[in-house]
């Protein structure tokens, strides 16, 4: 399903690890969206993380094959040793900017919880033609590690309304630097594309054209999301 010898591209992202960017990843990507025009009814809003959309879980079989080609292709370039846990998910961005949460609005990392001797590090394969629908964008934070998790920590529990008196950060995704984070690096979406990197480094989907967000694995901003749980290298 994957391909066999994956022409890698790394591009640079400040401060963090490089994305390590992989096109022609699949061999029959439209095999994964009949798969979600399939199981459209079975997406589900998950309540439990950020992510402005609707979800739906792969099969572990998927998810084990994913992390076997992440083991084989791209852990070399990260702090990456042995996988103890993945997991896959086909995902569609589809909120309005004013139904995002304040922490929508922003960046996020990936890595909530983890232990301190785990890494963990995600993927996104774009399922979708037209590049506007948007790719994904790295930041860094223009504060310290302690007041910027602070700060998430406030805003958590805010309104919409509170958010934007306290920030300035009106209802949007966020596809630029601000007084708190900076835009570092984009990667574009292109068909059948596969991007990795470390979900220590924060990002976002660069959604400038959100009214096109719809719930519509055809029409919609489709991607399938993987997330690796890992070992770091020995001396790390």
């Amino acid at each position: 399903m994957f391909a066999a010898n994956p022409r890698i591209q790394l591009v640079s992202i400040p401060d963090n690890p490089p994305c390590v960017v992989i096109d022609n990843a699949l061999a029959d990507p439209q095999a994964l969206v009949d798969l979600a025009v399939q199981h459209r009814g079975s997406f589900v809003e998950a309540e439990d993380h950020g992510f402005p959309g609707l979800e739906l879980r792969m099969h572990p079989d998927f998810s084990a094959r994913l992390s076997d080609f992440f083991l084989q292709h791209v852990r070399r370039h990260f702090d990456a040793r042995r996988t103890l846990a993945s997991f896959s998910r086909l995902s569609m961005v589809c909120r309005s900017p004013g139904e995002l949460r304040p922490l929508q609005r922003l960046c996020h990392r990936d890595f909530a919880s983890l232990d301190p001797n785990q890494r963990m590090f995600a993927s996104v394969l774009y399922l979708f033609h037209d590049p506007a629908m948007g790719g994904t964008s790295f930041f860094r934070p223009r504060q310290g590690e302690e007041e910027t998790r602070e700060l998430r920590s406030r805003w958590w529990h805010m309104s919409g309304e509170q958010f934007t008196r306290e920030t300035g950060l009106q209802p949007a995704y966020p596809t630029g630097s601000n007084a708190y984070f900076e835009r570092v690096a984009t990667v574009d979406a292109a068909w059948n594309r596969l991007i990795f990197y470390s979900g220590g480094t924060y990002h976002s989907g660069d959604i400038r054209h959100p009214g096109r967000m719809v719930p519509d694995p055809v029409q919609g901003r489709l991607t399938l999301n993987g997330f690796f749980v890992c070992r770091p290298r020995a001396g790390a």
